[in-house]
């Protein structure tokens, strides 16, 4: 059974992972989106997620978050199960930052109010905001490094901005995991290598939740990411230490496509696709 201190910290209970899937199965028309699909995130652990267009990433974030029952195996968060455990309360501790919240925001809402609503998990906030949660509230933004966007509304914030919000958000439940759903999708390369410096400070915290960043470009993976889960045709093609999994031929079988993987001394990856031994992107 889940220790209930350890429960409301939002930390995993000694000698329990953070998140624990195993033997999970999607099918849904015939079809099986997710094929026996096994992965394990210890505490002080970050992973890295990458896989081709219809590999089964959003499948898999989506039975992580409790919005697609699996038609066989088990997700655990803090060693309790969803299934056996009330889900509203699991999810909690689940912190999600993707675009399909995004566009659920109204463009009047303002910053603070938005981090705010994560404590129970809902997109807006009604009434007055409470004293403690304000001040939490303000603490997070601080955190998330956007402390000057309290009052500023939803609608004018830059996508860069709108991110820091989202992870502000997603941490005001004290989430024990927290899920980056291709969060550099639409910034700039500025703003992009901004946010990834970002997510190198955050996850290097003391008490930081453990990262999952799914993404397709290797370029985003901050040095701070420790481990990587390589996803194809819906089943797990590697899953490791990133300097293990995350190699030329790994992405080369996962991408189904000639690549080339470098890796600079600052520990940052690039990657580019290849053609008869020359390089085209």
């Amino acid at each position: 059974m889940m220790d209930r201190g350890s429960q409301r910290r939002g930390r995993p209970p000694r000698g329990s992972a953070v998140l624990r899937v195993e033997g999970l199965c999607i099918v849904r028309g015939g079809e099986t989106i997710l094929d026996d699909v096994s992965w394990c995130v210890e505490p002080g652990q970050h992973w890295a997620i990458l896989g081709a267009n219809g590999s089964g990433k959003t499948s898999l974030l989506s039975a992580l978050t409790a919005y697609l029952t699996p038609s066989a195996g088990r997700v655990e968060v803090l060693g309790a199960a969803y299934g056996r455990t009330d889900w509203r309360e699991l999810r909690k501790h689940v912190g999600l930052v993707s675009s399909s919240i995004r566009q659920m925001i109204g463009d009047e809402a303002t910053a603070l109010e938005i981090i705010v609503s994560g404590k129970d998990a809902a997109l807006n906030v009604w009434g007055r905001l409470a004293e403690t949660d304000r001040a939490r509230g303000t603490r997070l933004l601080r955190q998330v490094e956007g402390g000057a966007l309290a009052a500023r509304r939803w609608g004018v914030l830059s996508q860069g901005e709108r991110q820091r919000v989202l992870i502000g958000r997603a941490l005001m439940a004290s989430p024990a995991l927290l899920i980056l759903d291709e969060p550099c999708a639409g910034l700039d390369p500025l703003a992009r290598e901004g946010f990834v410096q970002f997510l190198q400070r955050l996850g290097g915290r003391k008490r930081a939740p453990a990262l999952v960043l799914v993404t397709h470009h290797v370029e985003e993976i901050a040095d701070v990411f420790t481990h990587a889960l390589l996803l194809r045709g819906g089943r797990v093609l590697a899953a490791g230490r990133k300097e293990t999994v995350l190699t030329t031929a790994g992405l080369t079988a996962a991408f189904g496509a000639p690549m080339r993987l470098r890796r600079d001394r600052q520990g940052r990856y690039a990657l580019s696709v290849q053609h008869r031994g020359k390089r085209v992107i």
